[in-house]
């Protein structure tokens, strides 16, 4: 049996499919007419294989309590080593029903109400949220951006806001949403051995790691032997394969004490088995997905390359960040010499496009707008027309 599903190119319809992308718009203020791309799924259909194995569990129509044995360990450990060239062992592993799960019950686990949690703005929304609405305080070690249009980090900075506020959890995202960098082995080594000084748990979210084009994506607890006492993995299907909806994630947590601490939080959240859709799935994607993802990856390249040539050529006062990982795009709208506010209301009301503005990662992000390329080709041709329609007029 061949895979069926490597037309990219295909439009699905996805209205009224209970798609949060395409079925929400009015709950959340915009038109019912909006193109989206904003949320990072993608608009593509996923492997077939995943699809005949899901359709087979229906079939047997119980759906009682489930739970996995070491087969589903090897097929996820397998991939971690194929592609990341990491070897992960059984007993680290801790599931949960998604990696924002999972760094809420870091945070709870490792510091107490009143904590300073460190993260790197501008980041992925939920890392924010994950802390205050727990009651801890925001630190960030603001990434800028280089003469080399990429992001980087202060690592001073980033020594010096550890011991000012007593620091004990760091929450690293890589590669970075939104920015799109991969950091590199001497970036996380760096890193890592500030967070082993002063002892920090470093919670690694790396569910973007499958979408590297530029660099290597490095397994933060790959890097050194002492780093696995001090860090947890956040891993997951989910994008890779366009499974969001299957609420599963993988957790690697090498130290006993670490995982112990984390497994008595999800307890206490009384979050125990998962779905088991999620968890065939998984098993899939990881042992028969592979043709599908590669011809996804190289699709996905090639529009990232599509909208870097677009911008430059169309887009005066717009700026594409130099992108290495991700299949989320960050783009500066700031030579436009318009406010957030009204690059907002020309993306909304005039390009009739749904992105997400830079702001909604920290206040180094306005300016910005995040835009999802992992869609056919003809949605983002449409897109770039509306954007280019949309800014004519203005400075560059």
């Amino acid at each position: 049996m061949a895979e069926r599903n490597l037309d990219f190119d295909s439009v699905i319809e996805r209205r009224n499919t209970r798609s949060l992308k395409y079925d929400f718009a009015a709950e959340r203020g915009m038109s019912e007419d909006i193109l989206p791309l904003w949320v990072a799924d993608m608009d593509f259909k996923t492997s077939s294989y995943i699809e005949d194995a899901l359709a087979e569990r229906v079939r047997e129509g119980i759906f009682g309590y489930s739970e996995v044995k070491t087969p589903y360990f090897e097929i996820v450990r397998d991939w971690m080593v194929r592609r990341h060239g990491w070897q992960p062992r059984e007993e680290w592993l801790v599931k949960t029903p998604g990696v924002v799960t999972a760094l809420a019950m870091a945070v709870k686990a490792y510091t107490e109400p009143g904590d300073a949690v460190l993260i790197q703005l501008p980041v992925y929304y939920p890392f924010t949220e994950v802390i205050e609405d727990n009651r801890r305080r925001v630190v960030s070690n603001t990434l800028y951006r280089g003469e080399d249009n990429r992001y980087h980090m202060d690592f001073e900075d980033f020594e010096q806001k550890i011991i000012q506020n007593g620091v004990k959890l760091f929450l690293l995202c890589n590669p970075h949403n939104p920015v799109g960098r991969v950091w590199t082995k001497e970036e996380l080594t760096r890193l890592g051995d500030i967070c082993v000084k002063h002892d920090v748990i470093v919670v690694s979210d790396e569910i973007h790691e499958d979408f590297v084009f530029e660099g290597k994506h490095q397994v933060f607890a790959g890097l050194k032997k002492e780093y696995e006492a001090h860090c947890i993995i956040c891993t997951s299907p989910s994008k890779t394969f366009n499974l969001a909806t299957m609420v599963l994630s993988n957790i690697f947590i090498p130290d006993r004490d670490l995982r112990k601490r984390f497994r008595k939080q999800l307890d206490a959240a009384g979050i125990s088995q998962l779905g088991v859709m999620g968890l065939i799935a998984c098993e899939t994607a990881y042992s028969k997905g592979e043709e599908w993802y590669l011809a996804m990856l190289a699709y996905v390249r090639g529009n990232i390359a599509f909208v870097k040539e677009y911008v430059a050529e169309n887009l005066p006062g717009v700026t594409m960040t130099a992108h290495e990982g991700t299949y989320l795009l960050w783009l500066d709208f700031s030579g436009t010499g318009l406010s957030d506010a009204e690059i907002a209301d020309r993306i909304v009301h005039k390009a009739k496009l749904w992105l997400d503005g830079g702001a909604m990662f920290g206040e180094s992000g306005r300016g910005f707008q995040r835009i999802n390329v992992a869609c056919p080709r003809s949605i983002l041709e449409e897109a770039m027309e509306r954007l280019k329609e949309a800014f004519q007029g203005t400075c560059g």
